[in-house]
């Protein structure tokens, strides 16, 4: 059956590394038909499209979910002019509008994200004796830098990766699991959409790794970004400022949600500030409240260290844009990497500054980034140990933190990627 939103990128294999371009998308569409209310969005893939209000019969139609990632959202807050939580609820009503069942922030499922990287850095560090490529950990939420991995150091540099989920894919396994089950519903008869701030996204979400082979369905159907929204809004003639505000929903009550919150460490995810001060308490009975960041060459590398009597326990770093990814790698291959954790991202100046953001017309790069960081950092943040639901689905859900299934939802793999000379295999 046709699927509403379709996904946009269709590969034959992980093969592929594609860096965020707007060669890499095909464009979304809008159409009205007669007599209709709704828009129909369509996304051209292999010569058909999918239309999110579908006229077949009701046991063929599937929920639509969208995901939205706080990048996105902060971006589109900066482009109307508005505070994010005002953004949120009007973006919220929009999608509605064109048949969205549900609307969600996967600044929630970036709480597992966090806790399993946390849990995962501790263990590693207290194997790195007995194994030696167990640090330094390199973060694992850039599809970007994964791909990047995969293709060009394969088999050298996997086992320094994270093997964690990044919030993009665990949201999708939230939504075709638990989700799921909560509205008495298979996993292929939902749709799940995200909103992201990186093309790369779509590569991600099209990974083998995270297709359900007993139901035939990935655990993200289709990616966008967040320029892709502002063309729907466009085509549509809509201006988000002028859509009344819808309340926000709620994955796990009826209750509409009243606000938003955020995570600190920076608009990439704060992962090296949860792990850092995590690995502080945990194996070093150290409480640090104040992360400081010593930049190096750039604000896109940076350091961060602990000392106690002039030894260094904890040396962790930032490394943001593919120049810094290299030299990272580079020195990891003599052995001259000091770091025990790396939060490393594709995108100069990390996510907020993705390559599906939108660029404001008639402003530097900087100021428009800066405009988006402020909004990003407005809302009050969250410790994820802390949060009660996240707590829950943990033992109810999936059998505790340290269980098997926990283990088996919220990790993945990489895999080698054997170089070729054919280029690039795409399947549009």
């Amino acid at each position: 059956m046709a699927s509403p939103f379709s996904g946009v990128l269709q590969l034959t294999d992980l093969d592929d590394f594609i860096g965020p371009s707007q060669e890499c998308i095909k464009p979304v569409k809008v159409e009205k038909k007669p007599g209709k209310a709704a828009a129909k969005i369509r996304i051209e893939a292999d010569g058909s499209y999918f239309q999110i209000n579908q006229t077949a019969t009701p046991n063929e139609q599937k929920l639509v979910v969208v995901s939205v990632s706080p990048q996105s959202r902060a971006s589109l807050a900066a482009r109307c002019k508005m505070d994010v939580l005002e953004t949120a609820k009007k973006l919220t009503a929009f999608l509605k509008s064109l048949g969205v069942h549900y609307v969600f922030d996967t600044t929630f499922s970036r709480n597992f994200s966090l806790l399993e990287s946390q849990q995962e850095f501790v263990k590693r560090f207290q194997k790195q004796s007995e194994d030696k490529k167990a640090l330094p950990m390199l973060a694992s939420a850039c599809p970007g830098w994964i791909c990047y991995a995969e293709k060009t150091h394969g088999s050298f540099i996997i086992p320094y990766i994270s093997t964690t989920k990044s919030p993009q894919q665990v949201m999708g396994s939230l939504i075709k699991g638990h989700f799921a089950e909560q509205q008495h519903l298979t996993p292929d008869q939902i749709y799940h959409v995200t909103v992201m701030p990186c093309y790369d996204k779509k590569l991600e979400a099209s990974r083998p790794d995270f297709f359900n082979e007993q139901y035939q369905t990935r655990d993200v159907d289709c990616v966008i970004t967040t320029g892709e929204v502002l063309k729907l809004l466009e085509q549509e003639g809509v201006s988000l400022s002028d859509v009344d505000p819808a309340p926000l929903d709620n994955m796990f009550s009826s209750a509409a949600e009243e606000e938003l919150t955020g995570h600190s460490g920076g608009g990439s995810g704060g992962y090296l500030e949860h792990i850092y001060k995590h690995a502080a308490k945990e194996l070093f009975g150290i409480q640090v409240d104040t992360v400081q960041y010593k930049p190096l060459k750039n604000k896109d590398f940076q350091e961060v260290t602990l000392e106690k009597d002039g030894v260094v326990l904890l040396q962790f770093a930032l490394a943001y844009g593919f120049r810094n990814i290299q030299n990272l790698v580079q020195k990891l291959k003599r052995g001259k990497s000091p770091y025990h954790y790396v939060e490393v991202m594709a995108c100069p100046s990390g996510c907020l500054n993705g390559g599906g953001q939108i660029k404001l017309d008639g402003e530097s790069s900087k100021d428009q980034l800066q405009q988006v960081e402020r909004l990003y950092e407005s809302l009050k943040t969250e410790i994820p140990e802390k949060n009660q639901t996240v707590n829950e689905l943990y033992e109810q859900w999936l059998g505790g933190m340290e269980s098997e299934k926990a283990a088996k939802t919220l990790h993945t793999e990489y895999h080698a990627v054997e170089k070729t000379s054919t280029g690039f295999n795409i399947k549009w």
